[in-house]
């Protein structure tokens, strides 16, 4: 019986498509021109921040690392002067807590 000859195995850097091909969007800020994000502008940095109030990160937002770092202060100085809050009100949990042996049977 004769050995089936695939050729040579594909190396990871020669493949075409696939998921997380191509090239990464451009930094919003870095595209405008931003050279300080500003910490009054919550329409804007709304965008930033998730449902439950985290903020989002680099992968997800798409911002280069100077203007993330820069968001991410801006979010928590705004939050200080209650222009952004902590946790959003949809983003609370009122179920009671259960202990570690507590099982529904």
């Amino acid at each position: 019986m004769a050995k089936r000859g695939r050729g040579k195995p594909v190396r990871r850097r020669d493949k075409k498509g696939g998921p997380g091909s191509g090239r990464r969007k451009p930094c919003q800020h870095c595209r405008d021109k931003v050279e300080q994000v500003d910490y009054k502008d919550v329409a804007g940095l709304r965008k930033f921040i998730s449902e439950k109030g985290k903020i989002r990160s680099r992968r997800i937002t798409g911002a280069c690392r100077r203007h993330q770092s820069q968001i991410a202060t801006a979010v928590k100085r705004a939050r200080e002067l209650a222009l952004l809050p902590y946790v959003n009100e949809g983003g609370r949990d009122d179920s009671p807590r259960r202990e570690r042996g507590d099982r529904d049977r």
